[in-house]
């Protein structure tokens, strides 16, 4: 290896195009924000990056001839937290690296291809284990959705249109179970049904509904607690997240579990909990909070374990991700950028005794920050 990095720019990028035709669907679909628009060029590792939330505000009546004072705004925000820091290693000994030949740079290209491989996968878990901050959810769980029509795209659509979500910009990323079956609707396969041949021929996922449909490996599995038969203390009314609950029963309660109550077909995802089955306490749920009123004593029921697939706006979810500062014993280093996610990369090489080392390297952090605009489709 020569002591610069700028011979290995084709091998990198190819590597960089095979990965981006796999599995990558949470990456392309949420908010990517690698700029220093709010701190994250210059957060260091286990810091936070604060996103401001803006307030909705009331309307005001106009009155010809007077100015209101009025207008001031008390902004929030959610913090992402940086703190997924990976390397990815690639070292070849000097006799090593002759020993190959011609074949060296078809080799490395895959490792590269590898490293970023792992990276997308990383990331993606990541992306999907947020969807116990989602506000509702939709389906039935333990069977993968779209299994005989289109339905369950409307119905999850209708959660994000219910919470207000902008309707430009949203995305469904589901497993490879529900891929497989919305590939085996004859809605989607017809010509003149679907208006292409693409899922037909190529087996490309169409937008549905208004939904930017994607598959990913990152999906999570929910595993639901064991509590039962807890009831609602004091009566709840629309619009509140939290929920205080009585202790009848042992068992867990955990968040991501699903909970529904007797006479509301909403089933609502806990996103934390002080209560369990043998001990009172308090439910939160997702915004928007209760679709209906709560009367005390109702009782409430966990639902089964699922695979969370999951609807949401781009604006709900932020990967916030930069390449690391730098500043080592590299004795070359390069920003490698990928053109599908936006995501960029410090490769960096270290030269050893009678060896070399690679490294691609990235800081990250990810975080729902907008719960009301995503909603989990069960299976």
């Amino acid at each position: 290896m020569s002591n610069t990095l700028t011979g290995l720019i084709p091998t990198i990028y190819k590597a960089l195009n095979v990965v981006s035709r796999e599995m990558v669907g949470f990456i392309p679909a949420v908010r990517g924000n690698a700029t220093d628009q709010n701190g994250i060029a210059t957060a260091a590792k286990d810091q936070t990056v604060r996103v401001p939330i803006a307030p909705q505000d009331d309307l005001e009546v106009i009155a010809p001839g007077t100015i209101k004072d009025s207008g001031d705004n008390t902004m929030s925000y959610v913090d992402i937290k940086m703190d997924q820091y990976y390397a990815y290693p690639i070292r070849y000994e000097s006799e090593e690296q002759l020993s190959l030949g011609i074949q060296y740079g078809g080799i490395l290209q895959q490792q590269f291809e590898q490293a970023f491989r792992t990276f997308a996968a990383a990331i993606e878990v990541d992306l999907g284990g947020l969807y116990a901050a989602a506000s509702r959810a939709y389906g039935t769980a333990g069977t993968a959705p779209f299994s005989s029509s289109l339905a369950d795209a409307a119905q999850i659509r209708k959660i994000l249109d219910d919470n207000g979500a902008p309707s430009v910009g949203r995305s469904l990323v589901v497993n490879s179970l529900a891929g497989a079956n919305m590939r085996s609707l004859a809605s989607l396969n017809a010509d003149y049904a679907a208006g292409t041949d693409q899922t037909l021929r190529q087996g490309t996922l169409l937008p549905l509904m208004g939904l930017d449909v994607k598959e990913s490996s990152g999906i999570s599995v929910h595993t639901k607690g064991t509590a039962t038969d807890f009831d609602d203390v004091g009566g709840h009314v629309v619009g509140d997240t939290t929920i205080a609950v009585d202790g009848s029963d042992s068992g867990t309660i955990l968040a991501g579990d699903v909970v529904t109550w007797v006479g509301d077909t909403n089933k609502y995802l806990v996103t934390s909990t002080t209560a369990s089955g043998s001990t009172g306490g308090n439910i939160v749920i997702g915004q928007n909070g209760l679709r209906q009123t709560l009367g005390a004593g109702v009782e409430g029921a966990i639902g089964d374990s699922y695979s969370a697939n999951l609807a949401f706006h781009r604006d709900a979810i932020v990967l916030a991700s930069r390449r690391p500062v730098g500043g080592d014993e590299a004795v070359d280093e390069m920003i490698i950028t990928d053109p599908l996610t936006g995501i960029s990369f410090r490769l960096a090489k270290y030269a050893q005794y009678m060896r070399s080392k690679l490294e691609i390297q990235l800081l990250w952090g990810v975080k729902c920050i907008k719960p009301e605009h995503c909603a989990v489709l069960l299976g």
